[in-house]
């Protein structure tokens, strides 16, 4: 595997929250990043961040659901900088928070599309591409604690969620000769803006999530991208379809 100052790394969603923040700790490390996102206003202010800081960036927007897109977001990775090493398939949404038996089909339907269908698009892409390599590459899914128990009122999320956790598994028993690692990180409840989109300004509901963890706090997205870019690095040469909680003991209650 190439050096983090060698690389090239794609990140989804990188125009916000964990996804930006993960960016420019891949560019803080050397590698230069693709920025990924629907969002072209926040993706070109992380592309800003990055370079503004001396680092390498590029961004390219990107619906996960669209599979040309998708395939546009790794070509684009190549045409600029010659290869892909790493990618971090961060790109989600959290949807109503609605019971199943009143959940709407279309909402349903459009966090699945986003936040499952979403990675196995971008996986796609992205495994073809570092098959081709000697190197091979190392790819970082984003489930969610979610991804491992249930939560009252998001069905969607968490059912795509664990899909998430399943696609994986799968890709890394496919991958695990090829020298493509593949691996999923599941945070808690992280401090960022799809957070706080979902309520968590009602200083009552943020108490009881943060409850929910034993260290009785919200993560940052530092943490998260400090897994993330653990699981990239040769120091986790051994570690492939693992789930990797960052979620401050949400799972151990």
């Amino acid at each position: 595997m190439v050096s983090f100052d060698q690389a090239v790394a794609v990140v989804t969603g990188g125009g916000s929250g964990i996804g930006r923040t993960t960016a420019m700790e891949f560019a803080d490390r050397g590698t230069s990043v693709v920025v990924a996102d629907v969002d072209v206003t926040g993706g070109e202010e992380t592309v800003s961040e990055i370079t503004d800081d001396g680092g390498e960036a590029l961004f390219v927007e990107t619906d996960v659901t669209n599979t040309d897109e998708t395939q546009a977001m790794v070509d684009a990775a190549v045409d600029e900088y010659g290869r892909l090493d790493y990618a971090f398939n961060n790109a989600g949404i959290g949807g109503e928070q609605t019971p199943i038996t009143d959940y709407p089909a279309a909402e349903w339907q459009h966090v699945i599309d986003v936040n499952l269908v979403g990675v196995f698009n971008c996986m796609q892409a992205e495994i073809r591409r570092l098959q081709k390599q000697d190197s091979g590459g190392v790819i970082v899914n984003n489930s969610s604690v979610l991804g491992k128990v249930g939560f009252e009122t998001s069905s969607g999320y968490a059912a795509a969620k664990h899909g998430v956790l399943g696609l994986t598994k799968t890709a890394a028993l496919e991958n695990g000769e090829t020298g493509v690692r593949v691996n999923a990180v599941c945070p808690g409840f992280i401090e960022t803006p799809l957070l706080t989109e979902g309520g968590i300004n009602d200083p009552e509901m943020r108490e009881g999530i943060e409850q929910r963890h034993a260290m009785n706090r919200l993560g940052t997205p530092a943490e998260v991208a400090n897994a993330v870019l653990w699981l990239c690095d040769d120091d986790a040469s051994f570690v492939t379809g693992e789930a990797l909680g960052v979620e401050g003991g949400y799972l151990s209650q």
